[in-house]
């Protein structure tokens, strides 16, 4: 039997065109594809496991590097404090320098005062000078210069040597064992010297006598 028609019922898909080759499109959801329609949301909860994952991780690395840092301070002021107990250690234990010998060893040295003989490369200055002797006593060569040797006053003010300015100037030489060598050793200015201090080559262990 005929149902008779609802005027106001409408057939499906009545305001639509039909569908190439008779098929229906797939459902789409609302606003899929429409200008203007929002993007669907952000994964949040995947990144912010990411980030909460990615700070853990970057604290405890922290913890390890402070920890690692901290036992290498320790251990360097171990070391420096070990480093510093050797040092000492070694000063202790170490011969100390040579003080100026008065004369003796293998080098001996006398010293006397001196008129001093103008040479003609002397200027119009006063000049000081000392007569000294150097004995080879040692078994190895000894180096003689003007050079080596310094005049310390009375007041203690030291003098190096003017070379060439007096005649007699002691000469540069090396010695034997058993030859010796005497001469002036000159200084600057007028005053009174209190004692000769010569050096083996400059570096060697000096040796000091009083002026007679």
């Amino acid at each position: 039997m005929t149902q008779p028609n609802d005027p106001n019922q409408q057939p499906p898909h009545a305001n639509q065109p039909p569908h190439p080759g008779g098929q229906q499109p797939y459902p789409q959801p609302p606003g899929y594809g429409f200008p203007g329609s929002p993007p669907p949301p952000p994964a949040k909860k995947r990144r912010f496991l990411k980030f909460a994952g990615f700070g853990c991780a970057g604290v405890l690395g922290l913890v390890v590097v402070i920890a690692a840092l901290s036992a290498s301070g320790d251990d360097s002021g171990d070391g420096g404090n070990t480093a510093a107990d050797s040092s000492v250690s070694a000063k202790e234990n170490s011969p100390k320098k040579k003080e100026a010998q008065q004369g003796g060893g293998p080098v001996k040295v006398t010293a006397e005062r001196a008129e001093f003989s103008k040479s003609i490369l002397a200027d119009g200055s006063d000049y000081t000078s000392v007569r000294v002797t150097v004995v080879n006593d040692g078994d190895d060569e000894v180096s003689v210069n003007p050079l080596y040797f310094t005049i310390t006053d009375t007041d203690g003010t030291k003098h190096t040597a003017e070379l060439g300015v007096d005649e007699e100037q002691i000469d540069t030489v090396d010695l034997a064992p058993g030859e010796n060598i005497s001469g002036t050793v000159t200084g600057k200015g007028t005053f009174t010297p209190k004692y000769v201090t010569y050096t083996d080559g400059l570096l060697g262990d000096p040796t000091r006598v009083n002026v007679s």
